[in-house]
This record gives structure tokens, C-alpha cells and sequence, in this order.
């Protein structure tokens, strides 16, 4: 068994579950503990079985259940010391220390592998991450929200993936005549801000290959765009590809069903 589905993801609040046959992870919980717990319990997984939560980044969408939860399943918080740093206050006291891992390696959470990488995010030290379980080679998980644009390293890092979950935030022209100021408007499209449509398009582009099976688009604005957009831009492509490729758009409000990486 190896498997994922995105609890939430939003600017409200984001958490990926991923599961392997002797453990389960949360990366991030961005969320209240009783809104993961409640969708954990809606996919029947036993919240007894997550033995960890891997943190991408300080920003509250991401962090700020984080210490509710380890307090309530008495789990370690996986993070990177700047990272840490910038939302110790906010996590508040851990059942036990952080570990703390640097950006860019690989490390083990029992059978679940690591490999951490810098994104390009407007935070102290952001991360994305693939996780393969244990020696298998075959399947790999992809997360990438939080960056501005994909860097070289990202689409090296995504190759491979046959599950991908990728930030889809915003339509151009939806943000441009949208309601946010001139300098959101500006930090959101900028390289420390979110992928457009149209971005997380072109990085699939980059990366498609005959085993990517799952596409997941994560992280959309409520503002700025739209589920049926975000699917159309990316659905015209994946047409063209004349084979078998399921496209799933997270919520805010709904987790996705359990999906086989």
C-alpha cells in the first residue's frame, strides 16, 4: 500500500496525507487538529497510524495545526531549524523535540523516503518534497505548492512522479483584475509567490512522462480563480495525450478520496 489524498488545500489551510503499509505521515497541517482528525476519520484511516508530521514552511496555512496535532497523536515534527525558527512560537511545546532535517537531503520517517527541496517561497526555508516507500523504485509522490516559479531543480526533482500534487493558484487575468491590492497582486505573481494555471502547465509539460498517473492541482485561490478553469487549462493538454491520466482538483473544504501513487 502507498497512498495519498489531500485533507485540504487553500489559502485557509493545507495537509497531505500519505500512507505506506507500516506508517502514515501528514505534510503540513495548515488546518484545525478537529477538521484533520474529522477527514481522517471520513477515509478510515486510524488517526493511531500517523507517526509523523513533515513541515514545508512556516506560513500559518501550513503550520498552524501542527502543534495541536503532535500534542494530540504524541508524534515528532519533521522541519528544518529556519523553518522552525520562524514558527516555534506558533506550534508551541512539542511532545517531544523537533527533528530537524536540512533542505535538499534525504531521510526515512520509517518506510516512507524523503527527499527535500528548495522552492522558490517567500518564506525562511521552503521546501517541497518526493517521497518513495522504502526500496521501490517504481512509484514516486510529488508535492510541490508554495513556489513562484518552477526552478530547474523542481522539474528535475518532479521527474519521475507517478502521483503529483502541484500548486494551480491563480489565473493571470483573475488576479490582475481581481480584488487584491497592487502589491498582493505583485507578490503572488512574483518568483517568491504561487504558480498561475498556466505555470503548473508548462512544469507538467516538463515532466510528463508514461507512468505519471495522478495529477492533483492543489493551492487554488478562491479569489483568483476557479476548479473548472484550473481543470480546463490543464484537461486541453492532457487530452491531447490520448491515454489514461486522472486529474483531481483539492478543496478547501473536502479531502480527495485515498489515491494510489
Amino acid at each position: 500500500m502507498f497512498q495519498t489524498s489531500v485533507l485540504a488545500s487553500g489559502s485557509k489551510g493545507n495537509s497531505v496525507l500519505v500512507r505506506s503499509d507500516e506508517t502514515a505521515i501528514l505534510v503540513d497541517a495548515g488546518l484545525a487538529g478537529k477538521t484533520i482528525l474529522q477527514a481522517l476519520e471520513s477515509l478510515k484511516v486510524p488517526k493511531e497510524s500517523i507517526k509523523a508530521v513533515l513541515v514545508s514552511h512556516e506560513h500559518s496555512d501550513h503550520s498552524k495545526g501542527v502543534g495541536i496535532i503532535a500534542r494530540a497523536l504524541r508524534i515528532p515534527v519533521y522541519i528544518s531549524e529556519g523553518t522552525y525558527e520562524g514558527c516555534a512560537e506558533k506550534l508551541g511545546k512539542l511532545p517531544q523535540a523537533p527533528i530537524f532535517f536540512e533542505t535538499g537531503s534525504t531521510f526515512e520517517i520509517r518506510d516512507l523516503v524523503v527527499h527535500s527541496f528548495t522552492s522558490s517561497h517567500d518564506t525562511i526555508d521552503s521546501s517541497n518534497f518526493t517521497i518513495r516507500k522504502g526500496e521501490d523504485e517504481e512509484r514516486k509522490l510529488g508535492i510541490a505548492t508554495d513556489l513562484g516559479y518552477a526552478t530547474r531543480l523542481t522539474v528535475q526533482r518532479l521527474k519521475g512522479c507517478t502521483t503529483l500534487v502541484l500548486e494551480s493558484n491563480h489565473d493571470e487575468d483573475m488576479l490582475l483584475n481581481g480584488p487584491y491590492d497592487w502589491a498582493l497582486k505583485q507578490r503572488v505573481k512574483s518568483k517568491l509567490g504561487h504558480l498561475s494555471n498556466a505555470q503548473a502547465l508548462e512544469l507538467v509539460k516538463q515532466i510528463m512522462h508514461h507512468n505519471l498517473d495522478n495529477i492533483i492541482l492543489a493551492h487554488l485561490s478562491e479569489e483568483n480563480n476557479c476548479p473548472e478553469l484550473a481543470y480546463r487549462v490543464m484537461n486541453e493538454y492532457l487530452s491531447t495525450l490520448r491515454r489514461e491520466l486522472n486529474l483531481i482538483i483539492a478543496g478547501q473544504y473536502k479531502h480527495t478520496p485515498l489515491i494510489n501513487i
